[in-house]
């Protein structure tokens, strides 16, 4: 069945038609050069449309589909209009009907999921439209076509494979783990504790595997308190776990009550244990109608309960779409601030950074271990464990750093990437689809305005991770968990995005960078030091493309290029002076004559 719609699709596309078109100053044009193609990628169709570009009006142009993109180029101009990725696309719509009149009513409407629209205005006669709906359909969501994302069909080689960035035993032996206080255990080796965790945990040296095993059963989703970092100095932790199964009745569970007192017990110089449930306290104390809660007091001595007032996936999703409602397509000039602060998608931000400087602090002050939660462990959670880590260390600010960041807490631990972004499903309306990942990528990028010289990596890596979240061209955020990932052979049969960064590392390095060992990072998380990060959201806007890239950012690159010439004359000359002074027949007559003569603008 498959391959019978294949030939069908096929027979309008490129490979079929003549492969040669004559442009318009009568040059033949091979089409394999009109599109960018990856290894992997094939042509499946290309059509003439109108292009209704937002900013500058209809452009006739002829689009090009391909297993993994659809590109555009100006019929007028034979320049490249569109390049977008088809993992991109979230919903496809038809626009107008056959007897729609007026000019340009009848085509498609694609929605996509970083901040832009797109339509295409079609010919009415000749089925024109259904051909590009049905291909940019089956290809967009190929998970509803039996057929595999583009990321199993790229072959791309890069000469780094990025799989081998993260290695958690590694990881743990760099944060000094295991030692006298806390072990590594394999109970999840076949995730048969817990099938959202990685194989590898961290826990109590105290607590035994069968310890592990009943504390499991009173954690959701048996996500028990487990390591994610410890202060190589005052010895306080970072734990991540979900929430306890506490129920309308205020059920107990000895096992996780002594585990959290265990916990504590690691650092003997603190008496009690910082629990920060990430959710507002009116949402926790409404989980426990079905089946959840919280750590109260009677029942877990020796802590202490914060809740930090950051709202649910829904909440989140809602916010970004109020987000794009005004900056896209045409920027809400008039009421700016009033229409930017309705959206709320700042003060989410602000809340977010505020949860993680307070987990932070703790533990660098040495006052207290935290243990960080929400409802499953797997959104909220990450966002605080991965900024705070982000903020206490350093190794996390450098580009190889950030990707074990993401790698540990986000990908290994769990974040549910399938159903968060909806990688080649067709169901738009998901209500498991939240921006979780995005803001914590926007909360890194208020931490570098405010430390600009503290991350190794530059605005440019941060866009390409989101880009690239969506984009199905790896198999990096592919699947909820790794136990999917182990089940498909995600690394043996996908790429790596840390492969392709860290092919082209110059390109995504800070030049203002100045490593710095053991600083804490604490960001201003107020309001009035927050800022929407206008070179992601309203990219597409051609007024704000105009002011990149940043010219200070560009002088100085300039600079350091300049400074890495003269060094390497420097050195030439002192070679060709050493090599003069070491021949007899050339020594120099007088001692002014042995020094070098550089002349330098500096």
């Amino acid at each position: 069945m498959a391959s019978a719609s294949t030939s069908k699709y096929n027979s309008h596309s490129l490979e079929n038609e003549s492969i040669k078109r004559t442009s318009r100053d009568g040059v033949n044009r091979d089409l394999s050069e009109a599109v960018p193609r990856l290894p992997g990628e094939t042509r499946i169709t290309d059509k003439e449309v109108i292009y209704i570009c937002p900013f500058n009006g209809p452009i006739k142009g002829r689009v090009y589909i391909t297993n993994y993109r659809l590109y555009l180029r100006s019929l007028e101009t034979d320049s490249a209009l569109l390049d977008v990725p088809l993992g991109v696309i979230s919903r496809i719509e038809k626009m107008g009907g056959a007897t729609s009149r007026g000019e340009n009513s009848y085509g498609l409407d694609i929605t996509c999921k970083d901040m832009r629209n797109l339509r295409f205005a079609l010919k009415q006669e000749g089925h024109s439209r259904r051909d590009m709906f049905e291909i940019l359909t089956r290809y967009a969501f190929p998970l509803a076509h039996s057929l595999p994302i583009f990321a199993f069909l790229n072959e791309e080689k890069f000469n780094v494979d990025g799989w081998m960035v993260y290695n958690p035993v590694e990881e743990y032996r760099r944060q000094g783990l295991p030692n006298h206080h806390w072990r590594i255990t394999f109970i999840n080796k076949c995730y048969e504790l817990c099938d959202t965790y990685p194989p590898l945990l961290v826990v109590p040296f105290r607590a035994t595997d069968e310890d592990l095993k009943r504390v499991a059963t009173f954690r959701s989703r048996n996500r028990i308190p487990v390591l994610s970092w410890i202060h190589p100095e005052n010895k306080t932790v970072i734990v991540r776990c979900s929430q306890p199964l506490v129920g309308m009745s205020g059920k107990r569970n000895k096992d996780d009550e002594k585990y959290l007192d265990v916990i504590r017990e690691t650092n003997r110089q603190i008496s009690k244990l910082t629990i920060y449930d990430a959710r507002p306290s009116v949402n926790a104390v409404a989980n426990k109608a079905t089946g959840g809660g919280y750590e109260s007091d009677d029942a877990y001595h020796n802590t202490e309960l914060f809740f930090l007032d950051i709202h649910n996936i829904h909440v989140m999703r809602e916010s970004l779409k109020k987000v794009k409602d005004i900056v896209y397509p045409n920027v809400e000039e008039s009421h700016w601030l009033s229409s930017l602060e309705s959206t709320h998608w700042l003060e989410h931000i602000k809340l977010i950074l505020t949860g993680a400087i307070q987990v932070a602090d703790k533990v660098s002050s040495g006052r207290s271990s935290v243990l960080v939660h929400c409802s499953d462990g797997w959104d909220r959670t990450a966002q605080l464990t991965s900024l705070a880590m982000l903020m206490l260390d350093s190794f996390y600010r450098s580009i190889e750093g950030f990707e074990i960041l993401v790698q540990k807490e986000w990908i290994s631990f769990g974040h549910k990437f399938a159903s968060r972004i909806g990688h080649g499903d067709k169901n738009h309306a998901d209500a498991d689809r939240s921006p979780i990942f995005l803001q914590f990528i926007d909360c890194v990028w208020q931490m570098s305005k405010q430390f600009p010289t503290a991350f190794e990596f530059n605005e440019r890596f941060l866009m390409t991770i989101l880009d690239h979240l969506y984009s199905c061209r790896f198999g990096t955020f592919l699947y909820n968990c790794e136990s999917a990932r182990e089940r498909q052979k995600v690394t043996e049969r996908t790429a790596s995005l840390w492969s392709l960064i860290n092919s082209n590392k110059d390109t995504f390095k800070n030049p203002f960078y100045t490593k710095e060992i053991n600083r804490v990072l604490y960001p201003v998380a107020s309001m009035r030091h927050l800022e929407l990060w206008v070179n992601y959201y309203i990219r597409w806007n051609p007024r704000i493309k105009q002011q990149q890239p940043n010219p200070v950012e560009q002088r100085y690159m300039e600079l350091l290029a300049l400074r890495d010439e003269y060094i390497k004359r420097l050195e030439e000359l002192q070679l060709a002076n050493s090599a003069k002074l070491s021949d007899p027949s050339t020594s120099p007559s007088s001692p002014s004559q042995m020094l070098p003569h550089v002349q330098t603008h500096f």
